[in-house]
């Protein structure tokens, strides 16, 4: 026979493109429109429904980019139409075929309930499934203008800079007849032809599809008759259709899903109304498909449907009751796991997993994180610890170098805890259920042979929107169809028991899921991430002071403000937000709404700190000064957690000037010495006589780089730019600061760059093991990366970096491509680098992106380069990216092991605080082992009054520690993070005695005891 294949593939996709989609509706009448442009920020329902509408003009343009505009359609069906389907088109010119990326709607009821969204993907909405004729039709769309944002330099990103033309025209607004078997036949055809596109050449079945969807299309349908013969055609293909699948077909567990980013390429407050369009689309379908299941995560999306859309979330939590509507992930937003502090990620999963028990009677049993970027090895721990059980992602197939070896798989943390894992092998958290994603995912699932189960969320996301009826067609025709996975809709829940049943003892993961792409994150919008460190220690503050007001002297706890102002800056910690890869708008609000938590949460501190040395209320201050140490270790004589009167100052530091016009900074235990450049030639640990910088070297060293990635600008640093780099040596000014703290000795460097300066302080303080650098910059550069080096004489073979409650070793070498791989790495408050017997530590207070490099000079010593990423400046999506001021901290901590680093990373982020008063503030609780830290000492959520202690081993080791109380109780609880009894075979033996409690932890260990404060 010839060969005509190519012929007849062509001719089916031509006339399921130019004549079957065209016919899905028949007959058509226009609806009558009216407008009303709503002026500035999107007005409330009841406002849109109640506005002064004027006719809309044939193809008016509407929307100046994030504008709303709503419209009101009127019209009646035709009395011609008995008998059929009718649907509203609305096509209000769409400006992409992607869901969530520009112009969108909401389709309301006169009476202001939602009915579904609109967006380039769906456009109907269904008016009645069988007409009588004459039946009046009255909708209002409620449209938001969202611009498409794309191409480098975009001034569209943010409301104050976007222009005011009108970026859409209505294309189209009627009534049609629905030929429901034009549309079934529809995805009949397609689910045929993209089976048969994947299927091997050799391979019978796909030549059985050509030729019925050949005899279908060809024989069967008239194209002048569409709607009349669809059935016919229909029914030649059924026997394909119903042809079963083989017996070790993979198994797809399908479910519906729209990861809807609580923001990125527009504001916070648009994702409201995202949810709220998507939501009213998925409860819609399930009337229709009672088999349909849909997951949502991010409790704080569920949240502001109860807040800001009460029809809506009563419609989501009827179909909770039902099965259908299905809350996973357990967190307040997906958020980053790279830099979120260890409280705070913990706090994502009791906030998350709490609002879905309180609301919803629901806990949920999975983590899912299908987008963000990079998994930190603290994660399987915590995620046990909430009494979740599985944890999915996806992102992790975007890595560059280095193809992931599972996917269904055991992760193992830190300190050993072990999570059942899964990576859907279909690549993508929005599936669309086709044929070449199915045939993907089973080529590409690496676990074959040994399991044979995946699952698939299908749906339109990022943007929103969700599953589509199409979608549901496809999943209802790959069920059970020869040459396919067999594909079933189920909850998330039934997967994973189904797949950890199959595969029990599938293999192990050990430490982090390092993502080898989007490693700028680290360092983008700089001003955000100080905002989040900072606003993660003063809630720490808060709290610990707060508790400690409320035991001792009865000050009110602050429950709801410290409720709220968690939520929120657990909302900013979202994978879009935190790591700067957001619009302009997004990081300015985020900017404002750290400062103003800030003030709040300083209100806070001193509130609960005057009540406890007396002078709360008016009361006197008296002649003495108190100083208070948040940090978990005791700080020149005052105890961790606790305040005392200030002392006897220690001996200050000494400031000479050297004969080359540089300084020489001094406190007996460290001495630096800074060049005529301000540059630090010199940094010897007087304890032990070493030197710390490399010979012939210099110390905070700001170095410049190119940085234009080759695409994802805010999110990527490429190993490339390492290839051209410029030293910051010339010199603008050097000073010795002269109002610097009592007995600090303080040096002034300013220097100018391109259409930036810096002015940085070099300082040695009293009794202080370290060289403090506080940096000021003032930025103003594009394209390019700024970091401050340290060349280290050592020979370190890894680096430790603080991660949540503990650390993570990474190679230093590049002897394999997963070890090159992590060229830029994540760390918190410290990174340390040592060799056998002696180390260093580099801590900072607002900077997590670091590069960690050897080299083997002359002399045969290894240099340890490391180097902190300061600032970043990629123009998309934001063009402005950290253009301005920036403040920044960090530390040289020479002869430091683990303890040291640890210890010096809290004293920087933890600064002392000092009030006037006479009063000792003894510590709520205080712990006998430098290793065992307190993370949180705070009043339990339910309004007890009862004490939560919630403590973790930092030091990688075993350790033993007493853990005694400042206050009467009757009795020690461990309990999970949501202050609920840990189960009895997870609960360790405690025993509160003597006014204390002995524990017993492994390494990395998080334990949070519950004790009644009566």
């Amino acid at each position: 026979m010839h060969d005509d294949r190519a012929v007849v593939e062509r001719r089916i996709a031509r006339i399921l493109r130019e004549r079957l989609h065209p016919a899905v509706y028949g007959e058509t009448v226009p609806l009558a429109a009216e407008v009303w442009h709503a002026p500035g920020e999107p007005p409330e329902i009841a406002e849109g429904l109640a506005a002064e509408y004027r006719p809309l003009q044939p193809f008016e343009p509407w929307g100046p980019a994030w504008g709303t505009s709503w419209f009101h359609l009127t019209g009646a069906v035709p009395a011609g139409w008995a008998g059929q389907t009718v649907e509203a088109v609305i096509d209000l010119g769409f400006a992409t075929d992607r869901s969530g990326f520009s112009a969108e709607g909401l389709v309301l009821r006169p009476d202001g309930t939602a009915v579904k969204g609109l967006n380039p993907t769906n456009t109907w909405v269904r008016i009645t499934d069988r007409a009588e004729g004459g039946e009046p039709v009255e909708l209002y769309v409620e449209a938001a203008a969202n611009p498409l944002i794309g191409g480098v330099g975009t001034r569209q990103g943010d409301v104050l800079t976007a222009g005011d033309e009108p970026l859409y025209r209505v294309r189209g607004v009627a009534l049609a007849v629905f030929e429901e078997q034009v549309w079934e036949l529809v995805q009949d055809v397609e689910v045929l032809a993209q089976l048969m596109h994947e299927l091997n050449t050799g391979d019978p079945r796909r030549w059985n599809l050509l030729r019925a969807l050949e005899r279908a299309l060809d024989g069967a349908l008239d194209l002048q008759d569409i709607a009349g013969t669809a059935a016919e055609a229909r029914a030649v293909l059924a026997p394909q259709l119903a042809a079963p699948a083989t017996a070790s077909a993979h198994r797809v567990s399908a479910v519906g899903h729209a990861h809807i980013d609580s923001a990125w390429l527009w504001p916070l407050r648009e994702t409201v109304r995202k949810v709220a369009r998507t939501a009213s689309n998925v409860t819609a379908l399930m009337d229709e498909h009672p088999e349909f299941v849909f997951a949502m995560s991010s409790a704080q999306q569920w949240a502001w449907m109860e807040e800001h859309r009460p029809d809506v979330w009563q419609r989501m939590r009827d179909k909770v009751a039902t099965g259908q509507f299905v809350p996973v992930g357990g967190m307040w937003v997906e958020s980053d796991t790279n830099m979120p502090g260890g409280e705070a990620l913990a706090r994502q999963l009791v906030h998350g997993k709490r609002y879905f028990i309180d609301k919803l009677g629901v806990e949920t049993d999975e983590v899912w994180l299908p987008d963000s970027f990079g998994y930190t090895a603290a994660l399987p721990q915590l995620v046990q610890l909430s009494q979740t059980r599985w944890f999915l992602t996806q992102k992790i197939s975007w890595s560059q170098f280095n193809r992931f070896p599972h996917h269904t798989f055991w992760w193992e943390g830190l300190d050993g805890t072990r999570v059942f894992t899964h990576f859907p092998p279909v690549d993508t958290y929005n599936s669309e259920l086709s044929g070449a994603e199915m045939a993907h995912l089973v080529r590409n699932f690496s676990d074959k042979g040994l399991a044979n189960r995946s699952m698939v969320p299908f749906g339109w996301g990022d943007g929103g929107g969700g599953p589509t009826r199409e979608m549901l067609a496809r999943a209802e025709r790959l069920r059970d169809l020869e040459g396919s996975a067999r594909v079933d809709i189920e909850r998330p829940d039934a997967f994973f028991a189904k797949a950890h049943e199959d595969y029990p003892n599938a293999p192990v993961w050990v430490g982090e899921l390092y993502l080898e792409l989007h490693r700028g994150t680290y360092t983008s919008q700089a001003g955000n991430k100080r905002g989040n460190r900072r606003s993660e220690h003063l809630l720490y503050e808060a709290e610990l002071w707060a508790a400690t007001a409320a035991v001792r002297a009865g000050h009110p706890y602050p429950y709801q403000d410290l409720d709220r102002i968690w939520k929120t800056v657990l909302l900013h910690q979202f994978h879009d937000i935190l790591p700067g890869s957001s619009i302009a708008w997004v990081h300015r609000e985020s900017r404002a709404t750290y400062r103003r938590l800030a003030t709040e949460l300083e209100a806070i501190i001193e509130s609960a700190q005057r009540a406890l040395v007396g002078t709360g209320s008016g009361a006197a201050a008296g002649s003495g000064e108190v100083v208070f140490n948040a940090a978990p270790h005791a700080r020149d004589g005052v105890p961790a957690r606790g305040a005392t009167r200030a002392g006897q100052a220690a001996p200050p530091a000494s400031l000479e000037p050297t004969d080359g016009g540089g300084y020489v900074l001094d406190n007996g235990l460290v001495r630096a010495v800074l060049d005529e450049r301000g540059l630090l030639t010199s940094v010897v640990d007087l304890v032990s006589g070493r030197e710390a910088l490399a010979p012939g070297a210099v110390g905070n060293l700001l170095q410049i780089h190119p940085d234009l990635p080759a695409e994802w600008d805010a999110w990527d640093v490429d190993h490339t730019y390492r290839r051209t780099v410029i030293d910051l040596v010339d010199l603008d000014k050097l000073a010795i600061v002269e109002d610097a703290p009592a007995g600090t000795a303080s040096v002034r460097v300013t220097r100018r760059f391109g259409a930036s300066s810096v002015t940085q302080v070099i300082s040695v303080a009293p009794s202080a093991r370290r060289v403090d650098i506080s940096t000021e910059v003032d930025w103003h550069e594009t394209e390019r990366f700024l970091k401050a080096a340290f060349p280290l004489d050592l020979r370190a073979e890894r680096s430790a970096a603080e991660t949540q409650f503990g650390y993570v070793y990474r190679a230093t070498d590049t002897n394999t491509s997963w070890e090159a791989a992590k060229f830029e790495i994540c760390a918190h408050r410290f990174l340390h680098v040592a060799e056998p017997g002696y180390g260093i530590a580099v801590v900072n207070d607002s900077t997590y992106g670091h590069d960690v490099t050897r080299a083997v000079r002359p002399d045969g010593g290894t240099t340890t380069t490391v180097r902190l990423s300061l600032l970043r400046a990629p123009r998309f999506p934001d063009p402005e990216t950290d253009q301005g001021v920036h403040q920044m901290g960090f530390a040289l901590v020479p002869g430091a092991d683990l303890a040291d680093a640890t210890r010096e990373g809290y004293r920087l982020n933890l600064p002392e605080r000092r009030l006037a008063g006479d009063a000792d503030v003894e510590p709520l609780v205080r712990v006998d082992h430098d290793g065992v830290l307190i993370s949180a000492v705070k009043l339990a959520d339910d309004g007890s009054g009862d004490v939560i202690v919630r403590l973790y081993e930092a030091l990688g080791a075993r350790a033993r520690a007493r853990l005694e109380l400042g206050f009467p109780s009757t009795s020690v609880t461990a309990t999970d993070l949501l202050e609920r009894p840990l189960p009895a075979e997870e609960a360790p033996a405690l025993e509160l005695e003597g006014g204390g409690v002995w524990l017993a932890l492994r390494p990395f260990q998080i334990l949070t005891l519950r004790f009644p404060a009566h």
